[in-house]
């Protein structure tokens, strides 16, 4: 069978290693002429909204999935019209717009923070005094990585967080106004639907962030808020007749679950499934798109994932820890750029704790921040 991914980075990279174990081919379109999934297989080098380009895509493949959710909503439909896609189109247009996904939410009876949109500096002003202060202001569409939001702590920041936010060559920008939520831990739950309507979830994973970007992961196997969790996104999976995985974000307050975002698609935070899971969220995500039966997401052992940020640490240095596996994308060193993960495993917490510690000593010498 021959999959074809909507974009060609990391996701798509890992993707395509998970697949060819199960004798799948694949087909990339990405406008990046060095995009790091490409020497997995056949890449189209063209924008996303080249309709020749799609057509030739569609027609050599049997499936088509996506490795990010900003895919043109035109896109989406026209590979559709031609291919099974998966996840469904519903699901982009739903996680695309931060103010469509909290609405989802809602209608759901899922709990979340506090949230108004805004469109005009004098909405921000009216909108403070429904959320209160902290709150986050956010646009609305194409936020990641801390990008696009800001902290708001007193009435003077509203002025500088419009500036920042508000105004756009085309006007004034749509934007979403989140309270701040006081939580103990942030969490994600990846979770996987079949075509025929089968579940499965992975064991809760803690998230740990640095300037809005994803630093370490670390999956529990009897987290008290797993069967919350589950039940929130069996919710929305069922909601959206969603195929494929899912990642789903939440805040950990108190004894509830505030739910923050969904990602269509596999997720960073579920990198450790590779060698940390009996099934990774990659194998998957292409057993639901390619109709086969899920494999097992139960843990193997304690472990943890991190990420390298800018660049990572040397390779002779992280090999000589014991239980480390490292995946590099294929990116050249940037600034604030994922170009990589390790994924640690360890027989207990103890062992587990002090090789991430080595780790971690590694990449504070290496890292841009």
């Amino acid at each position: 069978m021959k999959v074809g991914i909507l974009g060609g980075g990391q996701l798509g990279r890992m993707l395509a290693l998970a697949g060819y174990p199960l004798d799948l081919q694949f087909v990339f379109v990405d406008p990046s002429a060095t995009a790091c999934a490409a020497a997995l297989g056949q890449h189209l080098c063209a924008d996303y909204t080249d309709a020749a380009a799609l057509k030739q895509f569609c027609a050599q493949i049997d499936v088509a999935t996506y490795e990010f959710e900003n895919v043109p909503a035109q896109t989406a439909q026209q590979v559709l019209a031609q291919v099974p896609l998966y996840p469904p189109p519903a699901a982009l247009d739903t996680a695309q717009d931060r103010l469509s996904e909290k609405q989802c939410f809602d209608r759901l009876g899922i709990p979340l923070p506090r949230y108004v949109p805004v469109a005009s500096r004098e909405a921000l002003t009216i909108a403070v005094k429904t959320t209160g202060l902290p709150a986050v202001l956010k646009t609305r569409r194409f936020g990641y990585d801390g990008k696009g939001q800001c902290v708001l702590k007193t009435e003077a920041d509203l002025d500088r967080a419009w500036a920042q936010l508000g105004n756009t060559p085309d006007g004034p920008a749509k934007l979403i106004l989140e309270a701040f939520v006081p939580f103990e831990r942030e969490v994600s739950c990846l979770a996987v639907r079949s075509k025929t309507g089968e579940l499965a979830f992975y064991p809760l994973t803690e998230n740990q962030h640095r300037n809005g970007i994803l630093r370490v992961s670390t999956p529990h196997a009897n987290d008290p808020m797993q069967a919350q969790a589950h039940d929130y996104a069996r919710r929305v999976l069922e909601h959206l007749q969603y195929v494929g995985v899912i990642g789903f974000e939440f805040f950990v307050a108190g004894a509830q679950l505030l739910a923050n975002e969904i990602a269509p698609r596999v997720h960073n935070s579920g990198h450790w499934t590779i060698e940390g899971a009996q099934t990774s969220q990659f194998e998957n995500h292409l057993r639901a798109v390619c109709g086969l039966p899920l494999g097992s997401t139960e843990l193997r052992g304690h472990c943890a994932m991190v990420n390298f940020i800018g660049r990572a640490p040397d390779d002779a240095a992280m090999a000589a820890i014991p239980g480390l596996h490292i995946h590099h994308y294929g990116k050249s060193p940037r600034h604030q750029r994922k170009v990589g993960h390790a994924t640690i495993t360890a027989n207990n917490k103890a062992e587990l704790d002090a090789r991430l510690a080595q780790l971690q000593t590694l990449i504070a010498v290496c890292e841009d921040g």
